[in-house]
């Protein structure tokens, strides 16, 4: 029969790429018919793109897909990019959603492999393309002047363990000090770093002002956001933002006998929803409609923390609209909406 569609679906782990071939023919039903295992490095790309090449119809282009797996994915996704492959990096939850919906209840290597090219072959992916080298540096250093903070933050706690002591030892006070201005300078030229990258790019620049107009948020945490999403690359929709931050209710309710306390997921980047706390926390101070959302859950659930973390899911709700709108915030948003709402309703009374 015709071969419609040609997928390789691609399970990436540290060390190796668990591959599993399928495609779709004319009475589009779908067939996995190979599966390998190759080593994540530049050999082990070499031999998969051979083995693909033998055993897949030349005459129709293989689609590479692949979740996004933190860093180990990138290496792939260049490769086949220089070699002009058509590559689809998917999110993660997407897959696991998918795999939910499949008889095979079994999570392996393999099982990931095989669900990621159904997937591949059943929907309509939208193609990869290698993100700007700005996002990627952008992501490098903040991930880095994340780590130095933490590492600071654990010397300044020695060092006040040190001073407690009842007879202080003033040579090891000494060391732990001169370690904290060291920490500090490194940050301090990460950060300059970042500002020099930022202003080498006026359309970035002008991205990052605008999204600095939401009150609460600052220019490191807008570079941390468009870089832990590489400008929202992958990114379709707000729910899809949410979930890719790990900032999405995960609820789990079965009849009467079972009903599970909501919570977030925090099945996403890390990263994204760090950024998000200290905004969060700023800008139900600052801004009236933050602050009412805020009070509203307080008030209806008793719980400060799920009305913090309803914050910061708005909150980075916003910086996507804003960044793909190409507009600065308008504080007056919602009240106009809500008037305008009022007037189409009063003239079709």
């Amino acid at each position: 029969m015709k071969v419609l569609k040609q997928v390789l679906g691609i399970d990436v782990a540290q060390k190796e790429l668990v591959v599993t071939l399928g495609r779709m023919v004319e009475d589009l039903s779908i067939e996995l018919y190979a599966f390998k295992v190759f080593r994540n490095n530049e050999k082990g790309f070499l031999g998969l793109l051979e083995w693909v090449k033998k055993l897949t119809n030349d005459k129709i282009k293989v689609r590479f897909v692949m979740e996004a797996t933190g860093v180990y994915h990138q290496k792939f996704a260049y490769f086949l990019d220089e070699k002009e492959c058509e590559v689809c990096v998917v999110l993660p939850n997407k897959i696991s959603n998918y795999m939910r919906t499949l008889e095979n209840k079994t999570v392996t290597d393999k099982t990931c492999s095989e669900a990621i090219a159904q997937f591949g072959l059943e929907r309509k992916l939208d193609l990869w393309h290698r993100p700007k080298s700005i996002y990627r540096n952008m992501q490098q250093l903040t991930r880095e002047r994340d780590q130095i903070v933490f590492e600071r933050a654990m010397v300044k706690n020695h060092l006040h363990a040190e001073q407690s002591e009842a007879e202080p030892n003033e040579s090891s006070i000494l060391r732990i000090s001169t370690r904290i201005k060291f920490l500090s300078g490194q940050e301090k030229e990460i950060k300059k770093e970042i500002e020099n990258w930022v202003n080498k790019d006026a359309v970035l620049k002008n991205e990052i002002e605008n999204i600095c107009t939401i009150p609460g948020i600052g220019e490191l945490t807008a570079v941390i956001i468009l870089a832990e999403t590489n400008g929202f690359e992958l990114i379709r929709s707000k729910r899809q933002l949410t979930s890719y931050a790990g900032l999405d209710v995960k609820e789990k309710q079965s009849g009467t006998s079972v009903k599970g306390k909501p919570r977030i997921s925090k099945s996403g980047n890390r990263h994204l929803r760090k950024a998000m706390h200290l905004p969060a926390l700023t800008v139900v101070r600052w801004d009236d409609n933050f602050r009412d959302l805020y009070a509203r859950i307080v008030s209806k659930h008793g719980v400060k923390m799920k009305a913090l973390i309803a914050v910061q899911r708005k909150l980075l709700e916003m910086v996507y609209t804003i960044f793909k709108n190409k507009c600065s915030y308008d504080k007056e948003y919602e009240t106009k909406r809500m008037g305008q709402k009022n007037s189409v309703h009063a003239q079709t009374a």
